[in-house]
């Protein structure tokens, strides 16, 4: 694996004077923020001989996480990091990066040949441009992972699939941080971004929110621990989808079975939660992934026309 560093454009990466300490192409790095992600990536980066030379930390839990996860660590304001480090690691929201960047390139903190990366999924390396224009090296990396913020997610980083979007010539230096990391790198274009964001965030923030949304049902019908009871089927479900795709689709759209779904419809319809307040939001999110899931059957040959027509008069879709 080649080793990252280098302080300078043309540089090759062992030869990067580097603030940090230990084996050659170590690399000084600053963590911005010391959110769940950028915590964890800090302590995986500290863990393989980078030194972290600084960490922004502005809420109480963030400067909590910091202490646990990066011991010693200073927490200091932004600039100061830019200023200190090699390698600055932008672990920001979405909305709050393009901003942060170039307001620290109007106030001339970039520095060339300076590694500047960034964890948005939605983003690659465009937004990275002012700090490009000031000669700093632009390295979009994106683990597909959530992140809990504690020490366990640095083993889960190990074979995690990471996203690199970099100009061609220093690619391969994302890639070595990644495999660093303890990641698989995988080269994405600029343009697939949003749509490689889109689809995590469809298949794992509302998966959540289907599945709380079930053990929300089964509580107000009466079953008291409803995760342990959702846990083997949604555990073998997700198993099939993975492995078989649509093929692994089972229940009664799959099968056409319009009287259930009529029925379930009903049910859901009448269930109160402990509070006394109507399961509306299940309702809809029901309908409207029953009629999604039956546009995916016809399209595929699981149902037949009639039947699908059925289940869209049942659903009104």
């Amino acid at each position: 694996m080649s080793e990252v560093g280098g302080t300078g454009p043309g540089m090759s990466p062992s030869e990067g004077s580097g603030n940090g300490a230990g084996r050659p192409g170590r690399l000084g790095v600053g963590i911005i923020s010391a959110g769940r992600v950028g915590a964890v990536l800090g302590c995986a980066l500290r863990a393989v001989e980078h030194q972290v030379v600084g960490v922004h930390a502005v809420s109480e839990d963030s400067r909590e996480r910091a202490e646990m996860l990066l011991p010693g660590v200073p927490v200091l304001e932004v600039e100061e990091i830019v200023d200190r480090a090699e390698l600055v690691l932008l672990a920001v929201p979405d909305d709050a990066l393009s901003p942060l960047v170039r307001g620290l390139a109007d106030l001339g903190r970039w520095q060339p040949g300076q590694l500047v990366t960034h964890t948005s999924g939605r983003y690659g390396a465009a937004v990275l441009a002012p700090a490009q224009r000031c000669g700093a090296i632009p390295l979009a990396i994106h683990p597909a992972m959530t992140f809990s913020g504690f020490s366990t997610d640095v083993a889960r980083l190990v074979g995690c699939p990471m996203a690199v979007t970099a100009p061609a010539a220093v690619l391969p230096i994302a890639q070595a941080l990644v495999v660093e990391l303890g990641g698989e790198p995988f080269v994405l274009e600029e343009s697939a971004r949003p749509a490689y964001h889109a689809a995590l965030a469809h298949g794992s923030n509302h998966l959540l929110t289907v599945v709380t949304q079930a053990v929300r049902v089964l509580a107000a019908a009466g079953v008291e621990d409803g995760a342990a009871t959702l846990g083997p089927l949604l555990t073998a479900a997700l198993d099939r989808a993975l492995h078989e795709g649509e093929a692994g689709l089972t229940g009664p759209v799959s099968r056409g079975d319009a009287g259930t779904v009529a029925a379930h419809l009903e049910a859901l319809s009448t269930l109160h939660d402990g509070e006394g307040r109507c399961l509306d939001d299940v309702v809809a999110s029901y309908r409207q992934l029953a009629a999604a899931t039956t546009e995916r059957c016809e399209a595929t040959g699981r149902l037949t026309a009639e039947h699908a027509r059925r289940l869209r008069d049942t659903l009104g879709s």
